[in-house]
C-alpha cells in the first residue's frame, strides 16, 4: 500500500480523500475527508515521530535507540514540526538553544571536562 500523497500531482493542489474502502469486505465510503497534518509527511518522518512517541519524547532515550545527537534530534524534530506547516515561536527556539548549551555543559561536568565551579559559571552565562 502506498502513502497519501502530500498535493496534487497535476496542479500542487492541496488534497482531501474522498473514498474509504474496507480492507476486509470492500465496502466503500464516499465523501469529503479532511486530512490530518501527518497524512503528508514522509515515511521517514513518521518513523521518526513513532520512535519519538514510544520513547515518551524522550529525546535522551532516541540518542541511543538511533546512535545521533541530542541536537541532530532536536533539528530533525523542528523540521518535522516545519513539514506539517507548523513554525516554533522565537522564544521557543531561543529556550531551546539555552537547554540545549544548559545540556552540553552538565554533559560536560559528567564527563570531568568541567569542574562545578566551571560549570557553574558557564550556566550563569547562558542566562545573560
Amino acid at each position: 500500500m502506498h502513502g497519501i500523497f502530500a498535493a496534487c500531482p497535476a496542479c500542487g493542489g492541496g488534497l482531501c480523500a474522498s473514498q474509504l474502502s474496507c480492507c476486509a469486505c470492500d465496502t466503500v465510503i464516499q465523501g469529503r475527508f479532511a486530512l490530518s497534518a501527518f497524512d503528508g509527511l514522509s515515511a521517514e518522518s513518521l518513523g521518526f515521530l513513532e520512535s519519538f512517541v514510544r520513547k515518551r519524547g524522550n529525546l535522551k532515550e532516541m540518542e541511543r535507540e538511533l546512535g545521533a545527537s541530542y541536537q541532530e534530534l532536536r533539528k530533525r524534530l523542528n523540521a518535522i514540526i516545519g513539514e506539517m506547516g507548523f513554525e516554533a515561536g522565537a522564544e521557543e527556539e531561543i529556550e531551546a538553544d539555552l537547554s540545549d548549551r544548559r545540556r552540553v555543559i552538565l554533559e560536560q561536568l559528567d564527563r570531568g571536562e568541567l569542574d562545578a565551579n566551571g560549570a557553574a559559571e558557564a550556566l550563569s552565562k547562558t542566562k545573560e
